[in-house]
């Protein structure tokens, strides 16, 4: 039985939300209707004024129901379309910490795992580009070119996803690892061996502090690795 590592896309490995910018870029074009980019802009700017602690998380409820209430008009083809220029923008802007970390752990034989909120169709380009050997993303399913509105949204239940992946290729916790940051990561991370809370949003800082997982932060070419030692946190 082989080991693995499960990683985290969006924010854990590329500096940026890849869902966000499809999104984005799609609002932009006008193909989500004639006020997505402003709405979008507000949402974006009342997070980047921290005018409430759950602010991003707002932010990411206002974009998924803009893009979401988009269906009835947007093409899938101009999604894909979308999807292709993001991963070519993209592809190159990673984390130190994480896109070393992948490298060094494939060279060890590990089969390596991304699961992301993001749509599988942005996963499946960053996974082929990174040497991963399975993914899962959120299916938006479709019909014709059209998206139908049914959807399976992977960043539900990390857990259940890493389960079905480990039983899938038969994988061994022993040593393993997973990678993430937020709290939709912290039940991946209960699994592993050695568990990564990389550039943690608040609710995983806490559970990682509450569980003494490692928590790396990666600012500017500084990448700063904490671990917990008789109740406080030092750099290792």
């Amino acid at each position: 039985m082989k080991k693995f590592a499960a990683f985290d896309i969006d924010g854990t490995l590329i500096r940026w939300q890849l869902y966000h910018a499809v999104v984005d870029r799609l609002a932009k074009q006008g193909k989500l209707g004639t006020t997505a980019a402003a709405d979008l802009h507000n949402a974006r700017m009342k997070w980047k004024r921290r005018e409430h602690p759950d602010g991003f998380r707002a932010y990411e409820i206002a974009l998924i129901e803009v893009f979401e209430a988009s269906f009835d008009q947007l093409k899938a083809s101009d999604f894909d379309i979308a999807t292709q220029e993001v991963f070519d923008e993209y592809k190159h802007q990673t984390y130190v910490y994480t896109r070393d970390l992948i490298k060094a752990l494939k060279e060890k034989g590990y089969i390596l795992l991304a699961i992301s909120g993001s749509q599988t169709e942005l996963v499946k380009h960053i996974a082929e580009a990174y040497g991963f050997d399975d993914f899962v993303g959120s299916v938006y399913e479709r019909s014709g070119d059209k998206f139908s509105g049914q959807k399976t949204v992977a960043s539900h239940d990390k857990k259940e996803v890493l389960e079905r992946l480990i039983e899938k290729h038969q994988l061994s916790f022993s040593d393993s690892w997973a990678v993430g940051d937020s709290t939709s990561d912290a039940v991946m991370l209960d699994m592993v061996t050695n568990p990564v809370a990389f550039n943690p949003d608040m609710a995983l800082y806490k559970e990682a502090r509450r569980q003494k997982w490692k928590i790396v932060v990666e600012r500017k070419n500084v990448i700063y690795e904490l671990e917990e030692q008789d109740g406080n946190y030092l750099l290792a």
